[in-house]
């Protein structure tokens, strides 16, 4: 038997809590300089409803770079900003609420 989720009271296999938290989010991409002169790509305004988790993975994956989430942001070495949306654009994210600064 499948689980019922507790947010939206719908079938596991049916759920889409994860898609809503996808559309309804801001999400800005901005860089930032640290030690010894590396340069970070930070992603905030991931709601942990999206799987911080998975989207990191992937990211990661797609990017070829070292990373973390960490409180509810997602840190990527390297410079990624010009390619970044798209990537994020194709895991379910509206290209309108994601903000590269």
């Amino acid at each position: 038997m499948v689980g019922v989720c507790n947010q939206c009271g719908l079938p596991q296999d049916l759920c889409v809590c994860e898609v809503i938290a996808r559309e309804q989010q801001k999400i800005t991409v901005k860089t930032e300089k640290r030690k010894f002169g590396k340069v970070y790509t930070i992603v905030g305004g991931i709601r942990k409803e999206a799987n911080v988790e998975e989207i990191t993975r992937r990211l990661k994956t797609k990017f070829a770079c070292g990373g973390t989430a960490k409180s509810g942001q997602i840190e990527l070495q390297g410079n990624h900003k010009d390619r970044i949306k798209p990537v994020l654009a194709d895991l379910g994210f509206p290209e309108e609420t994601i903000e590269v600064v």
